[in-house]
């Protein structure tokens, strides 16, 4: 998940960036990476955040499934980045076929762990990026503590108001 918000949040302006930033999130990137992936990557992060940006559990439940159908092939086991974990797609997946199906099964794995409700947007008017919450009651509106801070600081001074 925290790779998803990442490239929400901050869209890959290069092929180059997308591949650095996959890397530094710990993804093993052992196959070409295609021209059109960025293209296709800024596509898939717009079908993602339709997942976030809907708040009816059943809504968001049918995209996510959608982008699942899309995406996953039968869970694998494979050791080949020398330990043992699972693959959720197609060993000859493209680089944005196998960025998908991490996304949309990391979303997947997320919204049915820890809750339909624990993913959004920022609560601060001003801020639209998006967050997945990890936090221990799963009450997150903020997608960072600043933002938080600020609109605390923002109501405190309104109510500080004459006439408020």
């Amino acid at each position: 998940m925290a790779l998803a918000v990442d490239l929400a949040n901050r869209k890959p302006a290069t092929v180059e960036e997308l591949a650095r930033r996959c890397t530094d999130a710990g993804l093993v990137v052992d196959q070409p990476i295609e021209a059109e992936a960025l293209d296709r990557t800024l596509a898939m992060l717009r079908d993602w955040e339709q997942i976030v940006d809907t708040v009816d559990e059943r809504a968001r439940a049918n995209l996510v499934n959608r982008q699942l159908a899309a995406a996953a092939a039968y869970p694998r086991l494979t050791d080949h980045a020398g330990g043992w974990h699972l693959h959720y797609r197609d060993d000859k997946a493209s680089f944005t076929e196998m960025l998908n199906t991490v996304i949309f099964v990391g979303t997947a794995l997320h919204l049915a762990g820890r809750g339909m409700h624990r993913l959004g947007r920022c609560a601060l008017a001003e801020c639209d990026a998006v967050y997945a919450d990890i936090s221990r009651g799963g009450k997150q509106r903020y997608c960072s503590p600043r933002c938080a801070n600020r609109d605390a600081v923002r109501r405190h001074r309104t109510r500080l108001r004459p006439g408020s």
